[in-house]
């Protein structure tokens, strides 16, 4: 095992985790190996470097978006296995017949909402469309057409006509989108 540190959940830490997220005990387990496997330097945590070592991640037009919702909130740049597995139960399917916590179609939203607000501002500008927009499709759309394209996004979202959309704008952009099938992952059991 060389110099790598083994730190266990213990099963009260188990039961919070489930209680927190929704995940099932086995499938804290499952990402809690997932979570050592990337923890390259035993140290119980996770830096962006481990993030982007995850294939899916570094192929991904939004993975840099994506793995800076990782360290919100996390001043030091390191995510331990808690705050790692708080953010992927956003991505959890709902449960029938089991109280929602961190993947309401709401959270869902906030944190594709998040994904577009760049600079953090709670509002969504034109340029910061257009700036995902170029993330998402590079040079196979001609900027203009992006430039348009996110115009127009603005145009018929901006409800109170400030320059901006947001998060409620968002909500209500997004009311009908099947959020829950497109915003989740299949975790195994």
């Amino acid at each position: 095992m060389g110099n790598r540190a083994t730190i266990v959940l213990d099963k009260s830490e188990v039961d919070e985790i489930e209680e927190e997220t929704g995940f099932t005990p086995s499938q804290i387990a499952r990402l809690y190996n997932r979570f050592t496997a990337l923890d390259k330097s035993g140290s119980g945590s996770l830096s962006r470097a481990d993030f982007l070592r995850i294939p899916e991640l570094a192929i991904n037009p939004l993975g840099d978006r994506i793995v800076h919702s990782f360290f919100k909130g996390c001043p030091d740049d390191q995510v331990n296995f808690r705050q790692f597995i708080k953010v992927l139960s956003i991505f959890r399917p709902a449960r029938r017949n089991h109280d929602p916590v961190k993947n309401t179609w709401q959270n869902k939203l906030k944190f594709a909402f998040q994904m577009y607000d760049l600079d953090e501002d709670n509002k969504v500008s034109v340029d910061e469309i257009l700036t995902v927009l170029q993330m998402m499709v590079g040079v196979n759309i001609p900027d203009d057409q992006l430039q348009s394209i996110a115009e127009r996004t603005l145009q018929e979202n901006d409800k109170d006509r400030d320059g901006f959309i947001t998060l409620e704008e968002f909500l209500t952009a997004m009311e009908t989108s099947d959020v829950d099938d497109r915003l989740s992952l299949r975790f195994l059991s």
